[in-house]
């Protein structure tokens, strides 16, 4: 199931933004705005490269027969490997998020690109749920979790950003 959100943070260069998406201050408390029962955030820089990797635990709010199949948490990692700037400073990362355990998760894209005075963050991925019969009823209930995760983070930012 694609999925496909863009969040715009006015007034912000790709280079601040990325600075704030790779501060594991500010990744952390994303988790907790998210209600993640724990979490863990590294982030480990190469040059103009980053990778940053936050595992949480979260509540499984998600319908009963979901809950079934997981349990009551989650473990999910989420794995971003940010490439270098071009010479506008817009950059793509490669995003991996997985269910712990489950043979569920997102693969896609993150890019961050120049609009104007602002720069804007699309998040592009495929949320797949392997489970014969039922991965096709389960995967829309993963992509709202992951939305509603990408959506708070984005609010989160460019709040950040204006502070």
């Amino acid at each position: 199931m694609k999925i496909s959100e863009s969040a715009t943070y006015d007034d912000a260069t790709p280079a601040q933004v990325f600075a704030l998406i790779t501060d594991e201050d500010f990744r952390g408390d994303v988790c907790e705005k998210v209600h993640a029962i724990s979490h863990a955030v590294r982030v480990e820089r190469s040059g103009d490269e980053a990778t940053v990797t936050i595992e949480r635990v979260m509540p499984t709010e998600m319908p009963d027969f979901v809950k079934k199949l997981v349990g009551e948490t989650v473990s999910v990692t989420q794995i971003e490997r940010w490439g270098a700037a071009d010479a506008e400073g817009n950059r793509t990362a490669d995003v991996d998020v997985q269910i712990v355990g489950q043979p569920a998760g997102m693969r896609g894209t993150s890019t961050l690109r120049v609009s104007g005075a602002d720069t804007v963050l699309d998040v592009d991925g495929d949320v797949a749920v392997k489970i014969p019969f039922l991965g096709k009823k389960i995967e829309p209930e993963v992509a709202k979790a992951v939305v509603s995760a990408i959506r708070v983070e984005a609010r989160e930012g460019i709040a950040r950003l204006k502070a």
